[in-house]
């Protein structure tokens, strides 16, 4: 059986009007992208940021990536910047069958990576 998971990411990111575009970035991940409008900014710094993180642990540099952009786990929330604007960002998964022992370490894992973006 294979079931599908979503974990989704808030990130912070800015919107700037550059001439006739709207330049959008996401200064944790240092990802920009870029729209003829501010929504399609917005869209299009959202699909940056998932095929990142999705690539990024497709290829097994999750954690490398993330200690590299000088992300580390939190013990406990924190409040957020009432004047930043975030973004949530779904991040589908599909899972085969049921998780053997193995993958418990991966649980951990996930668990300090969806911290490290709360």
């Amino acid at each position: 059986m294979t079931s599908r998971v979503e974990f989704a990411v808030k990130v912070p990111i800015n919107i700037k009007k550059k001439g006739n575009i709207f330049v959008s970035s996401c200064p944790v991940l240092d990802l920009f992208s870029q729209g003829a409008t501010e929504k399609e900014a917005w869209d299009n710094i959202g699909e940056t940021i998932r095929l990142f993180i999705t690539t990024c642990f497709e290829q097994g540099t999750i954690d490398a990536v993330l200690k590299q952009c000088g992300f580390k786990p939190l013990k406990r929330r924190v409040k957020l910047p009432e004047d930043q604007k975030f973004i949530t960002v779904p991040i589908p998964f599909s899972v085969a069958g049921a998780c053997s022992e193995a993958c418990h370490a991966s649980y951990l894992f996930i668990g300090k990576f969806l911290n490290a973006f709360s």
